[in-house]
């Protein structure tokens, strides 16, 4: 029992120690770790349902509808969420946002994550109404500053997030009307893929240039310089949006298989600003290329899955998913994650084995869906690849989320590197 001369504790004091853990002192420290620990624990109850018939939460819709959200709203938002809200600032020139407001994002990421879980027992209305305004704090906190900036070069952010919540909202419309909320999922797997491209072209802008300019300072001074041609980002962009509303508005017709296949040819096109030569072999621009290739496999495996009905779309969806997702998002929490924390970039084996790894996931999960393959061992090595391409993530990079800078520098501000070194790439806009 406290003595009656102990000192009152201020209100507020456990939540404004936990904000000065260093954890929080950036909002993509907390969410990029709930990003990854999320994949990896996910993926994992998900393969015992599989293999040994554990119990998933019951939901509504089921096992499926469960997996799929949940890659999407629950491990994609964190990763997003993480992203945006540490970008945003730095691509407006605005002030970085506080520790407060990555503790309140962390806990209302968490709390959207529990009434999910639970919905199946208290209701699905907690669930939508925390994952809603979870989703909505986004451009709430972000809208301005977007709009704010006099060239409005990243405006295409603001749209996506508003997207994403319009799709939670359908979602949760149709849940709570008793509806197979499944459509709204494969909507948000196209969102998901325009933001990946509107943000990839911010990131590779600096990490391709910085490896042409190793390249210009070693082996080859003619090397040429990289640019994300808006042209093209913008046609990738204006077909994937199209398939994902003619696919909601007309599923499984022969329309929405070609608007796939014409999604697949628009990333290919946009391919071709990155053929640069030998440094795009670099694990760094490989990573992110290699993202656009999964993604426009995927547009494609749909595309031929609608139009000949030889397999299901779930070769494509599993392609963009676990594929093109997973591994943007990797890329994206191992360069942001260490350079924002004040580190340089991983040089070390881990990063392109777990890459590797999200490739193997990927291509066995896609595989599994073919006709005559061998479908139980494909989802469990595409599984444990997953897990184990995660949990790597967790091991080498939870210290840097979770510790203090050590570069003398603070906040999220890109690593400050000594005097010695040329600066290296964060999610800087170009």
């Amino acid at each position: 029992m406290l003595s009656a001369s102990a000192p009152a504790r201020p209100a507020g004091g456990l939540l404004a120690r936990a904000a000065a853990h260093p954890l929080f002192m950036c909002s993509f420290r907390p969410l990029f770790l709930a990003a990854a620990a999320y994949a990896a624990v996910g993926l994992a109850l998900w393969t015992a349902f599989l293999g040994l018939g554990l119990v998933l939460p019951a939901v509504p819709g089921g096992p499926i509808v469960w997996h799929a959200h949940e890659l999407v709203f629950g491990f994609g938002m964190a990763a997003v969420a993480g992203f945006v809200m540490t970008a945003v600032p730095e691509f407006t020139a605005t002030p970085a946002l506080g520790p407060r407001a990555a503790l309140a994002m962390a806990l209302a990421w968490l709390a959207a994550r529990i009434a999910f879980w639970t919905s199946g027992t208290i209701g699905a209305w907690p669930a939508a109404v925390l994952e809603i305004a979870f989703a909505a704090a986004l451009p709430a906190l972000l809208g301005a500053r977007l709009l704010r900036d006099p060239e409005r070069r990243h405006t295409g952010f603001l749209w996506g997030l508003f997207a994403l919540v319009a799709t939670l909202c359908g979602y949760h419309a149709d849940v709570l009307r008793g509806l197979d909320p499944m459509r709204w999922t494969h909507a948000g797997i196209g969102v998901m893929m325009t933001l990946i491209v509107i943000a990839m072209s911010r990131v590779s802008m600096r990490i391709v240039n910085d490896a042409l300019d190793d390249a210009r300072a070693t082996v080859d001074p003619d090397a040429p310089e990289y640019r994300a041609r808006p042209p093209r980002r913008n046609l990738a962009i204006f077909t994937i949006a199209l398939h994902t509303a003619v696919e909601f508005l007309a599923p499984q017709s022969a329309v929405a298989g070609w608007t796939a296949l014409a999604a697949a040819a628009a990333i290919l096109n946009l391919l071709n600003d990155w053929h640069v030569g030998r440094p795009l072999a670099g694990r760094w621009p490989a990573m992110l290329y290699a993202v656009y290739w999964l993604m426009a496999l995927g547009y494609a495996a749909i595309g031929i899955a609608l139009m000949t009905g030889a397999f299901g779309t779930s070769v494509g969806r599993h392609l963009l998913g676990a594929g093109a997702m997973g591994l943007s998002i990797f890329a994206v929490l191992c360069i942001a994650g260490r350079i924002h924390s004040g580190h340089p970039l991983d040089a070390r084996a881990w990063v392109p084995a777990g890459a590797a790894l999200l490739v193997v996931a990927a291509l066995a999960r896609a595989g599994a869906g073919l006709p005559g393959a061998p479908y139980t061992a494909l989802m469990f090595a595409g599984g444990f690849a997953w897990i184990g391409a995660w949990g790597l993530y967790l091991v080498h990079m939870a210290p840097v989320l979770a510790g203090a800078r050590t570069d003398g520098g603070s906040g999220c501000e890109e690593w400050i590197a000594p005097a010695a070194d040329r600066p290296h790439a964060g999610c800087s806009a170009p």
